[in-house]
């Protein structure tokens, strides 16, 4: 070794700025031990060493799992939610002298589709267990409106706009309006429903609502960007037989099917194994483990795929499914509360590199008319189309404004847009299209996350005291409250 170091040669992997008189740049330096000019982790006397990106990640990573868990009782009630925190720490630690790794989906796309796509099948297990109303046509009529009209009509007047006033081609102005198609109401807890429970009906109009449609649009958001895909490969050819006919045949029907009767499948299958196994050693509800969860939504989620279909839609139904298997056992409180920590984790970990991602530039693809687009979806569009769908629904006047509003958008639009952009002849350059879609979600946290736990609240006091004046004093139950229609 030079000087006569004892250490192993090393080769630091990337570019790293040393602290130090010299400040200087170290670039495939054979020995980090012997570096002079100052570092932070001391070695041999005399020695010092550089400051290691992986060293800093780790560090973030514990940092940033303890803030999970300490974040959400810390802005409950406060016009503040957890996510927003993380996006606004990750924009602060990206302007600190420290070895950050860059972010850039286009670079990194692949990585960045499979780790939306992990968090988004955790997420939508979570919310299919959270749900304690039965699945029907009238139980889940808000779900079934906000799916059936409000996401149809928010698509094409999104399409709409990013073709008239970005100038896209149609097929970049459709893969942009299904990618903001997907609600996330993971991104403020308090527009989402609690943990499971053993009443059918605790559950409030919104928070059910919102929850309910979250669950099912991630999925069935798919056939929209296949669509997008198919369009862009037609090679000018529009609306022509050559593709629409195998895109409603197989996009559409096939591996629609496929995804609602494959979660039905392995929901039953899990259902029957935790619950009614005849030997205890296999009914996994007699042992509690939380990350039988996760080994849940993978099957179900890879399953369905291998078989072509939405494993979006499967994750939802398979967890539907098991929670109707056995719908008061305590067991389901188990799962859900593990899958709601890792979704938890997830969360906060990609809202931190999204907030990276905009304090490195990512946003300078972005033009006046994008982020008009992007606004106007989130205050007038989808304000306007959730209000549409649900009239003639239970909900009250105030329960229905407040639907609309929160259609947040969040972790399922970049994993879309990283999926999509997979394929080439759109005609629109990727930066711009993630600038659109990066810049949507962080003002959808803004907005949202800011809002949701002052509106809310009203909400919930507002239903409180209408059901105590109903039963003429006294504390009113869950079921009363949530019956109450604003």
């Amino acid at each position: 070794m030079p000087g006569g170091c004892a250490y192993p040669m090393i080769t630091l992997p990337r570019r790293v700025v040393v602290a130090g008189a010299a400040g200087r740049s170290l670039r495939g330096v054979r020995c980090a031990v012997c570096l002079s000019g100052g570092g932070v982790r001391p070695g041999r006397p005399g020695h010092t060493t550089a400051v290691m990106p992986g060293d800093v990640l780790f560090a973030l990573f514990g940092a940033g799992a303890l803030a999970a868990a300490v974040l959400p009782r810390l802005v409950a009630g406060r016009p503040l939610s957890v996510p927003l925190v993380f996006l606004l720490c990750g924009m602060a630690f990206q302007a600190l002298p420290v070895p950050l790794p860059a972010v850039d989906p286009v670079a990194d796309r692949v990585w960045v589709e499979h780790l939306t796509e992990i968090c988004v099948i955790v997420s939508l297990m979570g919310a299919g267990l959270a749900l304690n109303r039965p699945v029907g046509r009238r139980t889940w009529q808000a779900p079934w409106r906000l799916l059936g009209v409000a996401m149809p009509l928010t698509i094409a007047a999104t399409g709409l706009l990013a073709w008239w006033l970005l100038d896209w081609p149609p097929a970049a102005a459709l893969l942009l309006a299904a990618a903001l198609a997907p609600t996330d109401p993971v991104l403020a807890s308090e527009v989402r429903v609690g943990a499971p429970t053993e009443s059918e009906h605790d559950e409030d109009e919104v928070r059910f609502a919102l929850t309910g449609e979250a669950g099912l649009n991630d999925g069935l958001a798919f056939p929209v960007v296949m669509a997008a895909v198919a369009l862009a490969g037609s090679a000018g050819a529009g609306l022509s037989g050559e593709w629409v006919g195998e895109w409603l045949l197989v996009d559409v029907v096939y591996r629609c099917a496929v995804g609602v009767l494959g979660g039905l499948a392995v929901g039953r299958l899990l259902g029957w194994l935790f619950f009614r196994a005849e030997r205890r050693a296999v009914r996994l509800s007699e042992h509690r483990d939380g990350f039988v969860a996760l080994g849940a939504t993978f099957l179900a989620y890879g399953v369905t795929e291998l078989a072509h279909g939405y494993g979006f839609l499967a994750v939802f139904v398979t967890a539907c499914r098991i929670r109707a298997a056995e719908r008061d056992h305590g067991y389901h409180t188990v799962l859900h509360d593990f899958v709601e920590q890792v979704e938890r984790l997830l969360t906060a970990g990609l809202l931190f590199l999204l907030g990276a991602f905009v304090a490195r530039g990512g946003l300078a693809a972005l033009s006046w008319r994008g982020a008009a687009v992007g606004l106007l979806l989130l205050l007038a569009v989808r304000p306007l189309t959730g209000w549409v769908a649900q009239l003639g629904t239970v909900a009250g006047p105030r329960e229905r404004v407040v639907t609309a509003f929160f259609g947040i958008r969040g972790v399922g639009s970049l994993f879309y847009l990283a999926y999509a952009l997979g394929s080439e002849g759109f005609h629109v350059p990727a930066e711009e299209l993630w600038a659109v879609v990066a810049f949507t979600v962080v003002a959808s946290v803004l907005v949202h996350g800011v809002s949701a736990a002052p509106v809310i609240s009203r909400l919930d006091r507002m239903r409180v005291v209408r059901a105590r004046r109903r039963r003429g004093g006294g504390r009113p139950g869950d079921d009363e409250v949530a019956h109450e229609r604003i």
